[in-house]
């Protein structure tokens, strides 16, 4: 047995970035089921940085973590970051998730169909009604990043156990007791980040869940379009969120955007679903479509009202929710961990209470 002051749960860049917070001050233990961390989620995004990607929360969110990316102190010795852009398109049926995208946004540029085909060629000029350019959203280094918090976790003395599923969680006299094959571990803090499981862990310690669900999103790559050099493409997308697009080391990553609502599980993509998401696609480009070398899919786990559960749950002492971040989970980590982190160690915050009152479980709880 094990008494560390935190234990989490997951090991995706959640997990990982609150337990390298968290290891500065006090003994951390994280478990992660799969036999190495970032298998899921974290392993399968795509990768983006997005200032205006997400609702009035998530964006604050965004700001909060720009910051670290840009100068990732003790997490890399330089920047997570680096240049991309973000472009989507409309047409006439599009319109108004074009401008309810740009609602409140900022740092945006609008293009005419001619602009948005000089930056992406293979576009159909014919099916742009509207575009808008985002300049400042950039790639993010995810593998740099996951294995860079993992360092520090390492670093401050915490301890990692991989491939170790949990076998049950038991609370009782204010201590968590988290029973694995390997042992048992007891704290006063049981951090809850286990993505699409989370709420299966809620209720493994007897708790209710807070409704999360879990979406699949699928991808493939194709060969770069004969005659065009891709490199400085940005990602561009349709504004009803369709289909997307961006290079991916020299080839072209092409999503079907899906949410479709599913089990917790390893993610495979559906046959089907990227068929009918090339497709539209195709419409949209002169691109023909060719046999992708490669496909894969991941889960996005989204609360509700589509904002993070992020605080300690209303109903039981020490249980710490870190979930639902949907497909903003990479960007948004080093503001959530941090978070976590303050809130864990019963710290002050300097975060809008509005802020800290939108992302608290508590809300589904009434």
């Amino acid at each position: 047995m094990t008494q560390p002051d935190v234990i989490i749960i997951g090991g995706g860049i959640a997990g990982i970035s609150a337990a390298a917070h968290l290891s500065a001050e006090v003994r951390v233990v994280l478990i992660e089921s799969e036999a190495h961390i970032g298998y899921h989620s974290t392993g399968r995004s795509a990768a983006m940085f997005i200032r205006n990607y997400g609702n009035a929360v998530l964006r604050a969110l965004n700001a909060i973590a720009a910051p670290v990316l840009e100068a990732p102190d003790g997490i890399s010795d330089r920047s997570l970051l680096s240049p991309r852009g973000e472009m989507l398109i409309a047409d006439e049926d599009d319109l108004p998730a074009l401008e309810a995208y740009a609602d409140g946004a900022t740092g945006l540029e609008r293009l005419t169909a001619d602009e948005a085909v000089a930056l992406v060629p293979i576009l159909r000029r014919d099916r742009i009604a509207a575009a808008i350019l985002e300049p400042d959203a950039q790639d993010i280094d995810v593998d740099r990043m996951l294995q860079g918090y993992a360092r520090l976790l390492r670093d401050r003395g915490g301890q990692t156990e991989t491939g170790v599923p949990v076998t049950g969680i038991a609370h009782k006299n204010g201590v968590w007791r988290v029973i694995t094959p390997n042992g048992t571990h007891s704290a006063p803090i049981l951090v809850n980040a286990a993505g699409a499981w989370a709420d299966r862990v809620a209720q493994m310690a007897g708790l209710g869940g807070v409704g999360l669900t879990p979406m699949r999103r699928s991808a493939v790559l194709l060969n770069a379009p004969d005659g065009h050099d891709i490199e400085r493409w940005p990602l561009f997308a349709s504004a009803s969120e369709s289909w997307y697009a961006k290079p991916d080391a020299g080839k072209l990553l092409v999503s079907p955007a899906e949410e479709d609502p599913v089990d917790p599980h390893d993610a495979y993509p559906d046959d089907m679903v990227l068929a009918e998401g090339l497709y539209r696609f195709e419409q949209a480009t002169t691109m023909p479509i060719t046999r992708p070398t490669h496909s894969w899919a991941g889960l996005r786990s989204f609360a509700p009202d589509r904002t993070p559960v992020v605080g300690f749950d209303p109903d039981a002492s020490g249980f710490f929710w870190l979930a639902g971040q949907g497909g903003y989970g990479v960007q948004t980590a080093p503001a959530l961990s941090a978070i976590c982190a303050r809130l864990c160690l019963g710290q002050p915050s300097d975060l809008d209470p509005a802020i800290l009152n939108a992302l608290h479980p508590e809300r589904f709880r009434t």
